[in-house]
């Protein structure tokens, strides 16, 4: 029993390619992906460790926010296996079935869509969730998180776009007419570790009171890389993704209400049409199998200068719940971050919620300069968002990640363009206001010397692609 007054378990079970399997005495900082290769289900694949290649993609089955089941792809390699504890998770070895091999592996042969066959699996796995979706979306975006050195994606691409739809006897198919599993609360310990998942917030909170010193998962996208690349060991986890006031999503009059266990799939699914910069900023964030699992506020948390959702959070004005088992607070995203990877978060608090502005700025847009367009970190990142008011600009929000020790608002800037027009004049003040606002540093992404110069360069493009159009 621990100090929270709970028993602690020392197993668990879930549904592993429609079979329910007991787990004990594993160590809750194993991986899924770990796991499932000690087992002997090799066809999982461990190559990047950390969500790039998609060659240990699993699929799961999840609730959509419509309340239908669906399979989901995620990466194994970043799913701590007591997380998928009263779950269920499908494996390459899983999808064919006594009858034989599955339409999408029948594919994969039939067109030549593997050669070395590392990569097959994973493929397979994005193009098995694929095959089921509804509405299906597009078969480039389905496979974005899965990376091939062999044989291309041409013959990969060519193939799925003739796979037919399930038949109505498909026993996957069938499956999903069933809701998926609900998530239960789990206190699992084995060893010197502990994993703990509520399943209300009260309880997450009473969890942070009693136990301040242990590590919160939130989606583990980021966590779970730590763990991989720095062999990291959490003694005492807290997992929230279960917490469903944390997966909640809420629209007033005055205010937007997004739940910190929002994933980035969710947030682009419920809010890309009515917040602009969200779908752009989901098409440049990670992959699909990562976004799946990341998570609003866990992007948050990381604090890192480089995170993609601060400066696009930063430039809509956002403010972000804290909370503890006795408290609220408000707390203005632009104040949050305190340091290099530091917030102001006492240690009994979560970050539960991120509250934005109703009013839309006049014209947003993000921009992220990297050295590959899609899935990969930023050198430098901005969030530009302009309020106008009869033709001037009555509040600008200047927003970027990579110049600074944290995310982080060029406000010198902003007062500089407040009255003004969107016309040359006001660029150049505040490209000047601007390279006065920060000395970035030289490191392996990008030197001090380019991202200072990206710095006007960006507010340039945000005058070319919004000027014309929001003063014509």
């Amino acid at each position: 029993m621990g100090r929270d007054g709970y028993t602690v378990s020392e197993a668990f079970s879930f549904c592993l390619n429609g079979t329910q399997v007991s787990v004990a005495g594993v160590d809750p900082n194993t991986t899924l992906l770990a796991w499932l290769r000690r087992r002997g289900l090799t066809g999982t694949k461990e190559s990047c460790a950390e969500g790039e290649c998609g060659a240990c993609a699993v699929a799961v089955v999840v609730a959509r926010l419509d309340g239908r089941s669906a399979y989901q792809t995620v990466n194994s390699c970043l799913v701590l296996l007591p997380d998928v504890a009263g779950g269920e998770v499908w494996t390459v070895e899983g999808v064919g079935g006594a009858s034989g091999l599955h339409p999408v592996q029948e594919m994969m042969v039939a067109h030549g869509g593997s050669q070395c066959g590392y990569c097959t699996p994973g493929f397979v796995m994005s193009l098995f969730a694929y095959y089921y979706a509804e509405p299906r979306p597009a078969a480039t975006t389905a496979l974005a998180g899965n990376l091939c050195r062999c044989t291309g994606y041409r013959p990969i691409l060519d193939g799925a776009s003739e796979l037919p739809r399930p038949a109505a006897s498909d026993e996957f198919l069938r499956r999903l007419a069933r809701a998926a599993p609900a998530p239960a609360p789990l206190r699992y310990a084995a060893g010197a570790a502990r994993f703990d998942r509520p399943t209300e917030l009260v309880e997450a909170l009473a969890l942070r009171a009693a136990y301040p010193e242990a590590t919160i998962l939130q989606g583990g996208t980021d966590l779970a890389v730590t763990h991989n690349q720095e062999r990291a060991q959490f003694p005492h986890l807290i997992a929230l993704g279960a917490v469903p006031e944390l997966r909640a999503i809420e629209a007033t009059a005055d205010h937007v209400w997004i739940g910190a266990g929002v994933t980035w799939a969710e947030a682009e699914e419920q809010l890309g049409d009515r917040v602009a910069m969200f779908a752009e900023l989901a098409r440049l964030f990670a992959s699909p199998l990562i976004r799946a699992r990341a998570t609003v506020g866990g992007n948050l948390m990381t604090a890192s200068p480089v995170g993609d959702a601060a400066p696009v959070l930063l430039a809509l004005d956002a403010e972000v719940e804290l909370a503890s088992a006795s408290a609220k607070r408000m707390v203005p995203l632009d104040g949050f971050f305190t340091g290099y990877r530091r917030t102001l978060l006492r240690p009994d608090e979560l970050l539960t919620a991120v509250r934005l502005p109703a009013v839309a700025p006049t014209a947003s847009r993000f921009y992220k300069v990297s050295k590959r367009e899609l899935d990969d970190i930023s050198s430098v990142s901005a969030a530009v968002a302009v309020w106008l008011e009869r033709g001037r600009i009555a509040r600008v929000r200047l927003a970027f990640g990579g110049v600074a020790a944290t995310p982080v608002r060029a406000t010198a800037a902003e007062t500089e363009l407040v009255g003004r027009r969107l016309d040359a004049e006001a660029l150049r003040n505040g490209q000047r206001a601007l390279a006065a606002s920060f000395q970035p540093i030289s490191d392996v992404r990008a030197s001090a010397a380019y991202r200072a110069a990206m710095l006007p360069s960006l507010l340039a493009k945000f005058w070319a692609d919004c000027g014309g159009a929001v003063t014509s």
